[in-house]
């Protein structure tokens, strides 16, 4: 990312950031499997390592933060569809898939970061398992018609396991569906789930 040379030091060491993290989802998410090193995450953005270290401690705090940086890409991406989904269950089902869709697998280096890698980076031990409670809170908000606080609680986790579990499948190729159909039923899961039980 090219800064003007009269910015400021704290602008330009935020672009440089920018640039290192960009470089990091396109190594952790490679097809390939990650191969991330400061070394060649620095060529990847251009910059030497001096600058990786004026924003990470080491290889691990960098491969934290870029996970980070995804999950909450994430996070935004599906409480702002959801916000703007309108108000009956199927819409804003669909409204949140779709984007979800668009970041995780329309841009599959981010799906195969924020899904794929806690599986295989040590870096990530438990990282993924501690994005999840915000994920279930988005799904249990949404679920109007379960009455039943318990109910409404297993529904929530139940889905969120459940769509991890179909985004990894279509990231890793064990489900080969067309887009249409992948979409269509996720939405159905999730808007299935919200349904007076008992």
């Amino acid at each position: 990312m090219a800064v003007d040379r009269g910015a400021t030091l704290e602008v330009r060491q935020a672009a440089r950031r920018r640039d290192l993290l960009a470089a990091g989802i396109a190594l952790l998410g490679d097809p390939a499997g990650p191969a991330v090193t400061v070394r060649a995450v620095c060529r990847r953005a251009g910059l030497t390592e001096r600058y990786f270290y004026e924003s990470f401690a080491d290889r691990d705090e960098f491969v934290r933060s870029v996970y980070d940086e995804v999950g909450a890409r994430a996070q935004d991406v599906l409480v702002g569809a959801v916000s703007r989904g309108g108000h009956g269950s199927r819409e804003r089902a669909t409204a949140a898939v779709e984007a979800f869709v668009a970041l995780m697998v329309d841009q599959p280096e981010m799906g195969r970061v924020l899904l794929l890698t806690p599986l295989t980076e040590s870096a990530l031990n438990g990282r993924g398992m501690a994005l999840m409670p915000a994920f279930v809170t988005l799904v249990h908000d949404q679920l109007s018609g379960v009455p039943d606080a318990d109910e409404k609680q297993m529904t929530a986790i139940g889905v969120v396991g459940a769509l991890s579990s179909l985004f990894i499948a279509l990231l890793d190729g064990t489900i080969g569906a067309p887009r249409e159909r992948f979409v269509a039923h996720c939405v159905e899961l999730v808007a299935g789930a919200d349904t007076t039980r008992g």
